[in-house]
């Protein structure tokens, strides 16, 4: 009789501390979802910011630039694909475009010395360089999260909990093979004459 309830106390041992296992490893997982959905919000206000910006930089540019129109109509088209955007990949793949656009405003803005010259234009021009970048930083905080995330799902004994809790591997913020050429960037009126 001693040995049935030892044996029986065991197994409730066994089986609490298996529950309680399994508790832990839910609330991970919970945790690093809302942490990779905690790291996107963050890149998402600051690509917000970025929108809220745009409109500006161009009305500055639009009476400087006129023979850039492709340049400002290649903005603002970005600026409302990544608006619109409504996934992750999406919205990465639009953030792309609309990084590449400006990087060709910015470049064809170099060739007009007034409006380098205007007060405006370098404030949003600062403005906009470090959202850039902070933008950047939170991107590889992103992806962090993301590869945390997906190694964890696709362990052992989290696999299981993860299949059960319907998790799926999520998608990194990255560069496209296209978005790692070089941009050429070409001033239309620009005689082709260098002497």
């Amino acid at each position: 009789m001693n040995g049935n309830i030892i044996e029986a106390a065991a197994f409730f041992l066994f089986i609490v501390g298996v529950l309680v296992y399994a508790v832990i490893l839910y609330n991970e997982l919970v945790r690093l979802r809302n942490d990779n959905d905690r790291a996107w919000a963050n890149i998402d206000v600051l690509l917000k910011q970025r929108h809220d910006e745009i409109p500006n930089l161009v009305e500055t540019v639009k009476g400087y630039m006129q023979h850039e129109q492709q340049t400002l109509l290649a903005v603002t088209q970005a600026r409302a694909a990544s608006m619109n955007a409504a996934s992750i990949g999406q919205k990465a793949t639009a953030d792309l475009m609309l990084t590449g656009a400006l990087r060709g405003l910015f470049a064809v803005a170099e060739n007009y010395p007034q409006l380098k010259a205007n007060e405006n234009f370098l404030k949003l021009q600062t403005r906009i360089s470090e959202l850039e970048e902070r933008i950047a930083d939170r991107r590889e905080f992103f992806n962090d999260d993301v590869n945390t995330y997906n190694t964890r799902i696709c362990q052992i004994p989290e696999v299981f909990l993860a299949s059960f809790m319907n998790l799926k591997p999520r998608a990194f913020f990255k560069v496209s093979d296209e978005d790692r050429k070089l941009v050429e960037v070409k001033f239309q009126g620009q005689s082709a004459a260098g002497a």
